[in-house]
Order: structure tokens, then C-alpha cells, then sequence
């Protein structure tokens, strides 16, 4: 059904959807439950106007970042103390700088360093006079503004962080690197080519102008087709409804463990990151060792189902792909496993059947997942009343979050890289994207029904009820402590998305038997580290049921890091809890061969 605003009637008629899984108050609260106040039609009249307003700003709420700004700027009016350390800082940067410039060459050293992530330095003539000159003042500035907007007492924390986050992206504009004058890369490929790589990153710039602008998809690249190439372990389609298709995959040994394996990734990426290339894909790894594994493949929405709930999703989807694996593989309990937000999702079913006494998985485990989201990471500077308010106002009118408002924000949270470093590439260079697996996964973006994504950004990220014992399930709130389940939760040392020490404190509010893994990587990478994988690591360490917390720093501190893959440590772990080798089951009633019609949706 089209959405269309464009008249006042529409505008009245049109409510905002309500919450269903998290109500606005729980049983654990004093008092009866009250429904919220109805709102009156006029306010879907300004609705309309913040739509139209997040349009302009590509979802960011602008009223955020001013509320920082001013917040900031007020404190730092009234720090004189800290204005006298601003005005040491910058007299000690300038005098490095100075002494640098009377130090120039390669074996002089660069008084400031890029971080870890920025790529943006790393040709060898930035080494060079003057670009070493352009690129120390750049990163002395940088350096300024990250003392600037360190936390001051009384600045709320976030907004701290939320200006840094600003500034840091304004400096980022007027970097050197972006200046084909000031950068000694492009200066060289332009000498070197005669000007060839800037008529060709014109023409890349006017294709991607085109594409934005259009929002067309393009087809995959030769050799990185869906079905052919990626997302290719043989299976088939055992179950679908209008939420996702089961895939059931072939068994490639004649006995299997007993237990089989659901996967649920989240809704807001295709599935096949866990079946990508044959030589990285985890469900073709699972398969070969003599695992019965289903994954769970979402449907990319519509605007006819922006209804759909965050209990859709838990009921109708990890529930409803439950019921029918065991209906498949009858008297056998599941390995769950879950990653990023398929984790937090299978971590609310897994606590409401503890709940309610359902006994039926073996294990769970949850990758890159988080179920308390205090410390969540640099997405929660794009989370606060008014920018989720904002996102809503955005979803309201088209039924869902386009792809373009979640990948820009990732994007942004590593601009330095994700952004500039391809833009110079692409447009300055004349290089093209060389297609890489990841890269094709990537881009093939989905979106997300309106009210399950309000109530996800509510719910959990802004009110973590989750953890506070406010998130209630068919009218009674769960507890993560009462999943009995052996769980197996890895976190990513480079995680931007899923901060480890976030994923680690599912030890803190879970009371079962589990085993945590740190693996060397990012929220992607770190996950996809197949056995063979050149310079990868992970620690393991292993807590019984009812063991005493230790912090993660402690953690850390205890375990040494083991070479190889984590893949070898988490199949061993398995392997343990189940109940041995029997004949390959039986496929389900099979319905299209996968990878399905879903992961095709665009």
C-alpha cells in the first residue's frame, strides 16, 4: 500500500504505531498499567514537517547535536581551568610542530601519529617536504580537539562524545589528504598518467552521483553472484512465511551430531555474511564437520509490513523456525546461535522458554550480540530522545528506515577510512572498487519496519530494559538469569558496532554455564575467521554456573592469546554438548533450492 502524505486528511488519519512487546509500564512497576495518551491528529501535521526536515539532514535530528554543542560550549565558558590547559596544549603543539619543521626528512619523528584506523597517511610522500608539514599541522589540530572535548565536570558524557564526534568529522572535510593539491599521492598519479585518473574519478563521481540520486541496485560482479558464488552451500527452503525462509542444508557426511544447529542473523544484513565465499563461509565449516545446520533467511521489508514487532520477529521468526527444526529432527534439543542483533533477538527467546520451562536448546551461542547496551558504542551518539523521535518521524511516513540512513551512519562512525580514504581513491586516483566478497555483501543493504525498529532503538538501546528487568514478553517480564542453557558468547577486539566489553557483560547478568572468546578482528571480519586465516587470534576463557563476575579488564589481563582460528575452539565446544554421531536426518519438505527467494529482495 503506497504511503502518501501530501494532504492534511492523510495527515489526521494516520497514527503512530504503539509498542506491543515493551508497554510503557511493566508488572514490575508500582501501580496497574496505564495506556499511553492517545495523540491528538494535529500532531501528525508536525510529524510531516520533521519527516520532511530528516530528509534534508539524512535522519540526523539537528536539534541533538546543537543540545551538545551548547551543552559543551556553556561548561567550557565556565572552566577557566581548563581554558589555561586548551592554551598549554596548543602552545606544546605549535612548538612541535616548529622544532618538526626544522627536522624535516624521513628520519626525523613525526611528533603526531594517525589512529590505528586512518588510512588517509600512507603513501610515502607524506613522509616528505611539505606534505609532512600539511599532515603533522592537520593531526596537531586533530590531536587539540580530542583534549578539547574530553570530559569536563559537569558536561553530560555523551554529549562529550557527541562533539568530539562532530568536530572530528568537520576536521575530516578539510583534511590535506581530500585536497588533490595537498596530497603527494595524487599529485604523483596525476604526473604519472597525464590527468587520466582525474578524468576517470570524474566519471566514477558522476556514476555515483547518478546512483545515489536514482537509488538503483546493481547487479553483483562477475564472479560474486548470489546462489553461484556467495551464499552457494547446497540446501533448500524448508519453511517460509512473510517474516523469513528456514534453510536446511545438505549434510556432506553420512553421520551427523545428534543436535542440530539454527543460525539467526540480524534483519539488518543479509544472512549470507555467515555463508559468503566457500572458503570463509562458517555454515559450509559447520556442515563439513557433521553438523545438521538451518539458517534463518529475513525477508527485506515493505512499507505494507511496517507493523511488524519486535515479537514478530522473536515469535513468528526464531520461535516459528524452532518449532519447524524440530518437527524436521524430532526428540533432538538445538544449538541456538545468534549474531549481533539475531543474538539480542535470541537471547529474548531464549530467556522467555526458560520462563515458561520450554527445555529444548542444547546451547546457546551469541556472536558479536549485545543484551545490555549502556556501553554500546559510538551508535549511541546517534541515539537520544530526539534523534529517535526524529528516526521515527522518517519511518512514520514511509512505513520503514531505508538502506542509505543505516549504512551512512556506520560509514560515519569510521569516516576516515570507510569515506574519505575511498573517496580519494576512487575520484582522485581513478581507481575503481575492486569486488570483494564483503564488499558485495556490504552494499546489498535492507531495511527495517518501522515499529519493530522503534521499539528495538527504544526499547533496548535507549531505555536498556533488557537488562534493568523491564522488558516484558506476552505480559511478563524475563530475566537473562534464568537461561540454564550453556552459552558461548564471542566478541571482536575491533568492534565499533558491538564493543566487546559490551558483549562481555552477558556474563554479568547471566547466571549459566559460558564460555567467552575474544577474537582479533572488527564485528564482520572478527566473526568470519575461518581456519587458514593468515594473523588471527582469539582468547578463551570458561566460567561454571555460578562462578564469581570478573571485569573485562581483569579478563583480559588473565588470558593469553591463542593462535588460529576461534571457529576450531567454538566446534570442539559443540561437539561436547551434544549426544554423539547418527544418520543424517532426512530433508524437510523442501519448498526451492537455497539460498531462497528472500536474500534476492531489493
Amino acid at each position: 500500500m503506497t504511503r502518501n502524505r501530501k494532504n492534511v486528511t492523510a495527515l489526521k488519519t494516520k497514527a503512530a504505531p504503539t509498542p506491543a512487546v515493551i508497554p510503557p509500564k511493566t508488572e514490575t512497576q508500582a501501580g496497574p498499567a496505564s495506556a499511553p495518551k492517545p495523540e491528538h491528529p494535529h500532531q501528525n501535521l508536525d510529524r510531516a514537517v520533521r519527516a520532511a526536515a530528516a530528509r534534508l539532514t539524512g535522519g540526523v535530528s539537528q536539534h541533538a547535536f546543537i543540545e551538545a554543542w551548547t551543552d559543551w560550549a556553556l561548561h567550557m565558558s565556565q572552566s577557566p581551568g581548563r581554558q589555561l590547559e586548551l592554551l598549554e596544549q596548543a602552545r606544546e603543539n605549535a612548538l612541535k610542530l616548529m622544532t618538526q619543521a626544522v627536522n624535516v626528512g624521513p628520519a626525523a619523528a613525526a611528533p603526531f601519529a594517525p589512529k590505528g584506523y586512518d588510512h588517509r597517511f600512507e603513501h610515502p610522500g607524506w613522509q616528505k617536504a611539505p606534505f609532512q608539514m600539511w599532515q603533522q599541522g592537520f593531526l596537531a589540530v586533530q590531536d587539540w580537539w580530542d583534549h578539547a572535548t574530553e570530559p569536563l565536570r559537569g558536561l553530560r558524557p555523551e554529549d562529550a562524545d557527541r562533539t568530539r564526534f562532530m568536530m572530528r568529522q568537520m576536521l575530516d572535510v578539510v583534511s590535506p589528504s581530500n585536497f588533490p593539491g595537498l596530497n603527494p599521492e595524487i599529485i604523483e598519479e596525476t604526473v604519472k598518467t597525464q590527468g587520466k585518473n582525474l578524468t576517470e574519478g570524474a566519471a566514477h563521481f558522476a556514476h555515483d552521483f547518478m546512483k545515489t540520486l536514482t537509488q538503483i541496485r546493481e547487479p553483483e560482479p562477475e564472479g560474486y553472484r548470489i546462489g553461484e558464488d556467495l551464499a552457494c552451500t547446497p540446501g533448500e527452503v524448508v519453511y517460509r512465511n512473510d517474516l523469513f525462509e528456514l534453510i536446511q542444508y545438505t549434510p556432506q557426511t553420512q553421520n551427523v551430531q545428534a543436535e542440530p544447529i539454527l543460525i539467526v542473523p540480524a534483519w539488518i544484513m543479509k544472512y549470507y555474511i555467515l555463508d559468503l565465499s566457500p572458503h570463509n563461509s562458517m555454515v559450509k565449516y559447520l556442515v563439513d564437520q557433521g553438523f545438521t545446520v538451518f539458517m534463518i533467511s529475513w525477508c527485506n521489508p515493505t512499507a505494507d509490513q511496517a507493523e511488524l514487532s519486535l515479537e514478530d520477529y522473536r515469535k513468528r521468526g526464531v520461535m516459528a523456525a524452532l518449532n519447524e527444526i524440530c518437527a524436521i529432527v524430532p526428540g533432538q534439543k538445538v544449538h541456538a546461535s545468534g549474531y549481533c542483533l539475531g543474538g539480542t533477538i535470541l537471547a529474548i527467546a531464549a530467556a522467555t522458554m526458560a520462563r515458561d520451562g520450554d527445555a529444548r536448546l542444547a546451547s546457546m551461542t551469541l556472536m558479536a550480540a549485545q543484551v545490555d547496551f549502556v556501553e554500546a558504542g559510538e551508535l549511541l551518539l546517534f541515539l537520544d530522545e530526539s534523534q529517535i523521535a526524529f528516526i521515527e518521524d522518517m519511518m512514520w511516513e514511509k512505513g520503514y528506515l531505508d538502506r542509505p540512513q543505516m549504512a551512512r551512519a556506520f560509514a560515519a562512525i569510521r569516516a576516515e577510512d570507510l569515506i574519505y580514504t575511498r573517496a580519494v581513491q576512487r575520484y582522485f586516483l581513478g581507481r575503481e572498487d575492486l569486488p570483494t566478497d564483503i564488499g558485495v555483501w556490504n552494499a546489498d543493504t535492507t531495511r527495517m519496519p518501522a515499529r519493530m525498529h522503534s521499539q528495538y532503538l527504544r526499547g533496548l538501546f535507549l531505555e536498556n530494559r533488557l537488562t534493568a528487568g523491564r522488558f516484558a514478553v506476552e505480559g511478563r517480564v524475563i530475566a537473562l538469569k534464568d537461561i540454564s542453557a550453556p552459552t558461548f558468547v564471542v566478541g571482536t577486539e575491533a568492534d565499533h558496532i558491538a564493543p566487546w566489553k559490551s558483549v562481555y557483560k552477558t556474563r554479568l547478568f547471566t547466571d549459566c554455564d559460558l564460555s567467552f572468546v575474544l577474537t582479533k578482528g572488527g564485528h564482520n571480519g572478527g566473526i568470519l575467521s575461518e581456519p587458514g586465516h593468515v594473523g588471527r587470534h582469539y582468547r578463551i576463557a570458561h566460567s561454571p554456573a555460578g562462578a564469581p563476575y570478573i571485569g573485562p579488564d581483569a579478563w583480559l589481563a588473565q588470558h593469553e592469546p591463542i593462535q588460529g582460528s576461534w571457529w576450531l575452539a567454538w566446534s570442539d565446544w559443540l561437539v561436547a554438548r551434544s549426544s554423539g554421531w547418527v544418520p543424517a536426518p532426512a530433508m524437510g519438505a523442501s519448498r526451492i533450492a537455497a539460498p531462497g527467494t528472500y536474500v534476492h529482495q531489493t
